[in-house]
């Protein structure tokens, strides 16, 4: 059988690698063809050994023949714990060829963000969110990208990539389409678990294609290897004792064949049985074996090479050592002729002069992992300390304070709680929980613990709230927190807990917590976080007295600080979804702003109160008919997340309260493309979550006014919109919403059911305006038949709220109900009356339906132009198609 071979200059580890290296020939065909191609992403998965680096440095090297730009990184098994470690090392060609000023240029408004994750500026006063960060680093490679063309990406042993890393990987995987660039990933199948797992299984998943799964070589490649490296002369017993030995891992051949020259062993049958114990030599034991064979100072060099991991060079080994530098120099020669370190690759990255690498991972891993446990975390405690005395900062040792044996060391507690400060700055939570758990490990002195936890609760708050929650209540059991800082602590527990789904406890703690302060600042506080907590409870209803104690409390407050100003929203708030007097719910308000505007302090982006409040504030407007104020707010939410680059839940529930401005407009398409932008960003942040609700509840509400009823069937079915409900409040009332749908698709007991939860809902939390929870009016028009007393008596009492509440939109909505229940000459009075008020409402989609409906009653042709009219405005298709379909039968119209 002929041996298949690879050309002459290829490296022994591509042998039977024709198929992929022509997978990788017809990317790079169409990378090249033209720049506005797409983009592509190619990931290669072996095992250790089967040339998966050398699959790589071959692509660079058709890349680069094409005139291609290459960029390459690889992950470390020792560096898997330093945030954004192989992104900075794959942008590192591009960030070191440009002056400050052109970073920021081509970075643009993502620069204060990403930049100080990718080391090329200091990070803000501002605490950076993950999600943005992420973004950012996906919008700084895209403009890099378009600058490069053609540009080819390698990432080497992903499977070591640090977390934020590859959650970068996964985001920019899915946006290459509309970007000309070829992503070349490799890594070892297993070896991670976890969130990297499933970020891995993302980047595969944006491939589009299968995994290059890689396998080993077969007899006959190993026997043409064998020969191509001892000699024609290999008789076939012994190669075929190579790939026994071996199990056909390329890398291993080399290694054993260099073994065979080294001992002049004749390749010849009669030897073959001494290549078992020269393959030993070449790895685990064996390597280690022949690495003592070359002296005590080569194997403490080779040890030191291990801690450091990357960034490797003479000068740092024999400071951790340690031992002289020309000690050194001699050890690292005889390092590289024992094939145990090499030079970097210089091509694709900066290379400092005297940098020194392993030669194979395998290799880095057995040295690292044969130093002894007491002297490996020994060695990591002096390189962090060569690390910190370098300057570099108390995140960059972290990598290695994380791995020091604890020791009651006050001062290593200190430097991970700096380490841990530095990762918040540039956006890694994780790493910062990962040092100040390690902390707690210590363990930190007495009076310092509590704080340690605090810090760690509030690093872990946004992405593992049932950790917080634990961290924040051991702390507040300790000494050790006091004035403003526990009370923060307090307030995030609560937020912890809420963020869990357990709000009844959240309103517990800050209630215990406010019982413990005399009255004063700090009472008001927890107080109303107490009722802001409540107020978005959907649970079982809440006492009449909070409301009347909310009444009390809004009255003492004049609006002088933000605690008063929080009072004064959320009594608003209170007011509004009890229906009470909306000129009321509009003068408590207006209290709480600042010359019309948000108090410093109460903005978007602050994080004391939170968005919960605001949202309360801008709700009680945009149901008192003053969407002017409420758009205003909505607008300034999504303006303010966008140039913070907020990209998370807070951005997605600003543009699903844009798209409910623009629904309680009537400008329903608009309404309909913020929401399913909402719903979009919603998805990645995790379902079940308020705001996923949110998103959802209003986008199915949007599309039942087009009425489009199957796309917002699909919508409801597809994303779950279904009980059992949030424990927290949803606007507009998920149930009501619902009820309404399965009335629109005919399943009309089980409408008439949700609708009747619905109200019995509502009426457990006291909940009587019938714009905010519209149960009745369509429960009326769904009974009208079957019970038209109970129907009458629902319109009725849907009326006696709208007029006790007040506004136009309303009452409008009650009159239709009633008009809808009636005929004759009554229905038409009704019918005129809803016209009147709604169109003196805001809302132009109830108008137009109130119109159309008008028309029908009268048998006006002149009424249902208009009404068809101002559908047409509204984008309401299904309000449309009905005047038309009346106005075309003209049956009795004048």
């Amino acid at each position: 059988m002929t041996e298949e071979r690879p050309p002459a200059a290829a490296s022994a580890s591509l042998w039977e690698r024709d198929t992929e290296l022509a997978t990788v020939t017809r990317a790079l065909d169409v990378l090249c063809a033209d720049r506005s191609s797409s983009g592509s992403l190619l990931v290669f998965r072996g095992e250790a050994g089967l040339g998966k680096t050398a699959l790589l440095a071959e692509t660079r090297r058709m890349a680069e023949r094409r005139g291609c730009t290459v960029w390459s990184t690889r992950g470390g098994e020792t560096l898997k714990s330093v945030p954004f470690n192989v992104v900075r090392q794959l942008l590192q060609p591009a960030l070191v060829s440009l002056l400050p000023g052109e970073a920021r240029e081509y970075l643009g408004d993502w620069y204060e963000i990403a930049g100080p994750a990718l080391g090329i500026t200091e990070p803000g006063e501002r605490q950076p969110d993950p999600q943005s960060v992420c973004d950012g680093l996906v919008a700084a490679v895209r403009r890099l990208a378009k600058r490069e063309w053609p540009l080819v990406l390698l990432i080497d042993d992903a499977h070591w990539a640090d977390e934020e890393t590859l959650r970068w990987l996964a985001a920019f995987a899915e946006r290459l389409d509309d970007l000309s660039v070829l992503v070349l990933v490799a890594r070892r199948p297993g070896e991670v678990g976890g969130d990297s797992a499933r970020l891995l299984e993302s980047v595969a998943a944006a491939a589009g294609g299968p995994v290059s799964n890689l396998s080993a070589l077969t007899p006959d490649a190993a026997a043409g290897l064998t020969r191509a490296t001892l000699g024609r002369h290999a008789d076939a017993p012994f190669c075929r004792e190579v790939w026994a030995v071996t199990g056909g891992n390329p890398y291993e051949t080399v290694e054993l064949l260099a073994k065979v020259q080294d001992s002049e062993l004749e390749p010849v049958e009669a030897r073959a049985a001494e290549l078992r114990a020269l393959n030993r030599a070449a790895r685990g034991g064996g390597l280690v074996a022949r690495l003592e064979g070359l002296g005590i100072d080569a194997v403490r060099f080779a040890w030191a090479a291990a801690i450091l991991g990357a960034g490797i060079s003479v000068d740092l080994v024999a400071q951790l050592a340690p031992m002289s530098l020309d000690d050194a120099v001699r050890c690292a020669e005889l390092l590289r002729n024992a094939r145990i370190l090499t030079e970097p690759d210089p091509a694709g990255t900066r290379v400092d002069p005297g940098a020194l690498e392993f030669v194979h991972p395998l290799i880095a891993s057995a040295v690292y992992n044969s130093i002894p446990t007491a002297m490996r975390t020994a060695l990591h405690g002096i390189a962090a300390q060569i690390v910190a005395d370098s300057g570099l900062g108390a995140a960059e040792a972290s990598r290695h304070l994380l791995i020091v044996h604890p020791d009651d060391d006050e001062e290593l507690v200190e430097q991970l709680r700096e380490a841990a400060r530095e990762h918040l700055a540039v956006g890694a939570p994780d790493a910062a929980r990962r040092c100040l758990e390690r902390a707690l490990v210590e363990p930190p002195r007495a009076e310092v613990h509590a704080h340690v936890l605090y810090e760690l609760g509030c690093a872990t708050l946004l992405t593992a709230p049932a950790t917080t929650i634990g961290h924040l209540r051991t702390a507040l059991a300790m000494p050790g927190l006091e004035g403003d800082q526990r009370l923060d602590a307090v307030v995030r527990l609560s937020q912890a807990l809420l963020h869990n789904d357990q709000l009844e406890e959240a309103v517990r703690t800050v209630e215990a917590e406010a019982a413990r302060h005399e009255p004063g600042p700090a009472r008001m506080r927890l107080q109303a976080v107490q009722y802001m907590w409540e107020g978005i409870y959907a649970g079982e209803g809440t006492s009449p007295e909070r409301s009347e104690r909310l009444v009390e409390l809004a009255r003492m407050c004049s609006g002088r600080d933000n605690s008063e100003r929080a009072l004064l929203i959320l009594r608003g708030f209170d007011a509004m979804t009890h229906g009470e007097s909306a000129e009321e719910v509009v003068e408590l308000s207006d209290r709480a702003l600042v010359n019309g505007r948000l108090a410093p302090g109460l903005g978007w982006t602050d994080t004391e109160w939170g968005i919960e409040l605001l949202l309360m504030l801008a709700n009680s407007y945009a149901y008192t008919d003053r969407l002017d104020r409420a758009e205003a707010l909505y607008t300034e939410a999504l303006r303010t997340y966008e140039s913070a680059h907020w990209s998370g839940g807070h951005l997605a529930l600003a543009h699903a309260y844009v798209g409910f401005g623009h629904r309680r407009r009537g400008r329903l398409r608009e309404a309909e493309a913020s929401l399913r932008e909402s719903l979009n960003l919603a998805e990645h942040v995790g379902r079940g979550l308020p705001l996923y609700w949110t998103a959802t509840c209003n986008l199915v509400d949007t599309l039942l006014a087009r009425g489009n009823v199957a796309e917002a069937w699909s919508i409801a079915e597809q994303y779950g919109f279904t009980p059992p409900y949030p424990s927290t409040i949803v606007l507009p009332d998920p149930r009501s919403v619902r009820g309404r749908l399965l009335l629109a698709v005919g399943r009309t007991e089980e409408g008439i059911n949700e609708l009747e939860a619905a109200g019995k809902a509502a009426a457990v939390r006291g909940h009587h305006n019938p714009v905010l929870v519209s149960w009745a009016v369509d429960l009326a028009r769904a009974l009208a038949v079957k019970d038209p007393v109970r129907a009458a008596q629902l319109a009725a009492d849907a009326r006696r709220h709208a007029e006790r509440f007040g506004t136009d939109t309303a009452i409008g909505e009650a009159l239709r109900c009633a008009a809808a229940l009636e005929t004759g000459q009554r229905a038409v009075r009704l019918a005129a009356q809803a016209v009147a008020y709604l169109e003196a409402s805001p809302c132009q989609y109830e108008h137009a339906a109130a119109r159309v409906e008008y028309g029908i009653a009268a048998r006006s042709v002149a009424e249902l132009n208009r009404g068809l009219a101002l559908a047409r405005s509204c984008g309401a298709d299904g309000l449309v198609a009905q005047a038309r379909e009346v106005l075309e039968s003209g049956r009795g119209l004048r």
